[in-house]
């Protein structure tokens, strides 16, 4: 199974997201807390292939639904990668937002809470071009389900986490195009370089 929607192939979804998370994520110390989830191997990668939003939305409950029936230990954090649908980041959006209300649905807001990445991710007020966008670029439209209470212990000892996003950014604008290229060489196939 393949998708010309994105630079890769649906078949690579789990992989060059996890591949994404090691190498940019973890390796650039983007999340405090994702190193020793990768070490613990208690992160789950999973793939959603659903071509209609509200499909989509029900793989992401089952995830949601996994994740609260297992032990913290065991599977710490999930991310979701959707290689069929939120093709286009407004549309992620939307499925982000019906996300979020599925989550409030269930009772479980103040329990999980949720992270996104797209591979057009674009902050509100930033042009679609600025490298701080790659701070929450990933290879495929990626919802990230995170323990609210892991979540809390682990900034309690990070100093100053208020500035980590803007400590991303900077990071981003000091590495540039082919620094981030360099660390994770599969970004060139959707990064080409300015003619």
């Amino acid at each position: 199974m393949t998708t010309d929607k994105f630079s890769f192939p649906a078949t690579q979804a789990e992989q060059l997201t996890q591949q994404w998370v090691e190498a940019i994520v973890v390796g650039l110390n983007l999340c405090p807390f994702a190193a020793p989830e990768v070490r613990n191997q208690s992160i789950r990668y999973a793939v959603s292939h659903a071509s209609v939003m509200t499909d989509a939305a029900q793989d992401f409950l089952a995830e949601l639904a996994k994740i609260q029936d297992s032990p913290e230990e065991e599977l710490s954090t999930t991310l979701v990668a959707f290689t069929e649908t939120a093709v286009d980041f407004e549309s992620f959006l939307d499925l982000l937002d019906l996300c979020q209300t599925m989550l409030e649905r269930a009772g479980l807001a103040g329990v999980f809470q949720l992270a996104s990445f797209h591979p057009d991710y674009c902050f509100s007020g930033v042009e679609a071009d600025d490298i701080t966008n790659w701070t929450n670029r990933a290879p495929f439209p990626t919802i990230h389900i995170i323990r609210e209470g892991q979540m809390s212990r682990v900034l309690v000892h990070y100093k100053n986490p208020d500035e980590i996003p803007e400590r991303n950014m900077a990071l981003m604008e000091t590495m540039g195009r082919d620094g981030l290229i360099e660390r994770f060489p599969p970004l060139a196939q959707y990064w080409p370089a300015k003619s």
